[in-house]
C-alpha cells in the first residue's frame, strides 16, 4: 500500500477548515485552565478546592452518550457549533467578572460546572467529523494532525495564558481568551456536513434510552472496543491526574514557582505530545495501533511513577516531555482503533460511550485531592502509577488475542 503523506488531509476542503478551528478552541481551553486553576489554588489556598475545579471541567462525561445521539440525528458540525457558541458566551462572563473586580470561587465554580457540562465532548465531536469526512487510508495520518493541534494548542496556551495574567491581569486576559473562542466558532461554520443515517430512523424513533443501550450492547459485544474502553478508563482515572489539574499544585507547593512556572509544566508535557502528534503524523502508518499502544500506556505510567518522586523543577519538566511523548502514541492508535472496527452507524453511539470513560478523570482527581493532602504528591502518584502498570498488564492479557495479535483488526496498518 502506497504512504500517504502527513498532510494529506489537507486536500479535503473540510479540514481545511477543521484545523484551525480545532487549533483556537484548544488554545482557549489551555488559556481558561492556567487563569482558572492558577486562581481557584491562590484565592482557596486547597488542593481540595483544585481538585474539585479540574473535576467539574469533566462533568458532561456522564452525558456525553447525550452528544453522540444528538450527532448522529442533527449532524456532528451543527452541534459542535453550538457548543462553541456556548464557549463563546461563557468566557464573556467571566471576561465581566474579572474586570469588574468580581470574581470569586462560587461563580468561577458555576461558569466551571456549564463549561464542564459541554467541553468535554469536544474532542469527540472533531473525531466523529475527521471519520465522516476523511477516505479510509487518510484516518491515521489525520487523527495524527488532529492530535498535534491540541498539543501545540496546549503549549501555546499553558505559556500564552500564564504570561498575559501576568502582564495585563485576568480581565484583559480574559478578553483575549473570548476572541479566540469567537473566531473558532466561525471556522467550525465551514467545517462540511455528512450526516450518517441512524440504524432504525425512518421506521421507528428511538428514545435516547434505547440508543444508549444500543451504545453500551454494541461495545461490550465487540471484545476489541470494550479492553479499549477499559484501557481509556483506566488512563484518564490514574494517568491524567498526575499531569493535568494537579500540576498546579506541584508547581506551588513543590517547586516553589509562580503562574509562569505552571505554564512551563503544563508546556513541558504539551511538548513532548506535540512532537509525539508530529510523529504519528509522519510514521503512523508504519506502527500496529493496539500493540503500540499497549507498549506506551505503560511508559507513560512509568513516567508517572518517576515523575511523582522528583523535587527539582528542571527534571520534573524533563520527565513531563517524556511523558507526554509516550501518551501521543497511546491515544492517537486508541481513536484511530475505535473508528476503524466501529460500523459508521453506531460511530456516535460509540465515541458518546468513549467519552463515557473520561469520567475516570473527575473520579482520579476527587480521590487524589485528600490522598495529596494527607499523603502528600509522591504516595499519591506513586500509588496511581503503579495501579495503572499493573491494570493496563492485565488488560493487555485478557484481550492479548484482539490488542496484541499482529492479524487482528486492532493492528492493521
Amino acid at each position: 500500500m502506497a504512504r500517504v503523506p502527513a498532510l494529506a488531509p489537507f486536500r479535503i476542503r473540510s479540514f481545511r477548515f477543521q484545523w484551525p478551528a480545532d487549533l483556537l478552541a484548544s488554545w482557549a481551553f489551555e488559556m481558561e485552565g492556567v487563569i482558572l486553576g492558577w486562581f481557584i489554588l491562590v484565592s482557596t489556598g486547597s488542593v481540595l478546592a483544585l481538585a474539585a475545579f479540574g473535576s467539574l471541567q469533566f462533568l458532561g462525561t456522564l452525558i456525553s452518550p447525550l452528544f453522540g445521539m444528538a450527532g448522529d440525528r442533527f449532524g456532528n458540525r451543527n452541534l459542535l457549533c453550538l457548543m462553541r457558541a456556548i464557549y463563546v458566551a461563557l468566557a464573556l462572563a467571566l471576561m465581566v467578572l474579572f474586570l469588574t473586580d468580581l470574581a470569586s470561587p462560587v461563580p468561577i465554580f458555576m461558569l466551571a460546572t456549564a463549561m464542564g457540562l459541554v467541553r468535554p465532548s469536544d474532542i469527540t465531536m472533531r473525531n466523529l467529523l475527521v471519520g465522516e469526512t476523511m477516505p479510509a487510508d487518510y484516518l491515521m495520518p489525520a487523527m495524527g494532525v488532529s492530535r498535534t493541534t491540541a498539543d501545540s494548542a496546549r503549549v501555546i496556551g499553558a505559556l500564552s495564558g500564564a504570561a498575559l495574567v501576568a502582564v495585563l491581569g485576568s480581565g484583559l486576559a480574559y478578553v483575549g481568551v473570548s476572541a479566540v473562542y469567537a473566531i473558532s466558532f466561525a471556522l467550525t461554520l465551514g467545517v462540511g456536513i455528512r450526516r450518517l443515517r441512524v440504524l432504525g430512523e425512518g421506521t421507528e424513533r428511538s428514545t435516547p434510552l434505547r440508543i444508549l443501550r444500543e451504545g453500551f450492547a454494541y461495545v461490550w459485544a465487540t471484545p476489541v472496543v470494550r479492553a479499549v474502553m477499559l484501557l481509556a478508563f483506566l488512563i484518564n482515572f490514574a494517568a491524567y491526574p498526575l499531569v493535568g489539574s494537579l500540576l498546579a499544585y506541584v508547581a506551588r507547593n513543590i517547586y516553589g514557582l509562580d503562574q509562569t512556572g505552571l505554564g512551563w509544566l503544563i508546556a513541558s508535557f504539551a511538548g513532548g505530545a506535540l512532537l509525539g502528534s508530529v510523529l504519528v503524523s509522519t510514521h503512523g502508518a508504519r506502527i500496529r495501533p493496539a500493540r503500540t499502544m499497549i507498549v506506551c500506556t505503560l511508559a507513560w505510567f512509568s513516567f508517572n511513577l518517576a515523575f511523582s518522586c522528583v523535587e527539582q523543577h528542571l527534571l520534573g519538566e524533563a520527565i513531563l516531555f517524556a511523558a507526554g511523548l509516550v501518551q501521543s502514541f497511546c491515544m492517537v492508535p486508541m481513536a484511530v482503533i475505535l473508528l476503524r472496527v466501529t460500523e459508521p452507524a453506531f460511530r456516535g453511539r460509540v465515541m458518546g460511550v468513549r467519552m463515557l470513560a473520561v469520567y475516570g478523570l473527575p473520579v482520579g482527581l476527587m480521590l487524589s485531592g485528600p490522598l495529596v493532602e494527607h499523603a502528600g504528591f509522591a504516595l499519591t502518584g506513586s500509588v496511581y502509577s503503579l495501579l495503572g502498570i499493573g491494570f493496563t498488564i492485565l488488560i493487555a492479557v485478557r484481550w492479548r488475542a484482539e490488542l496484541w495479535q499482529v492479524a487482528s483488526a486492532a493492528n492493521a496498518r
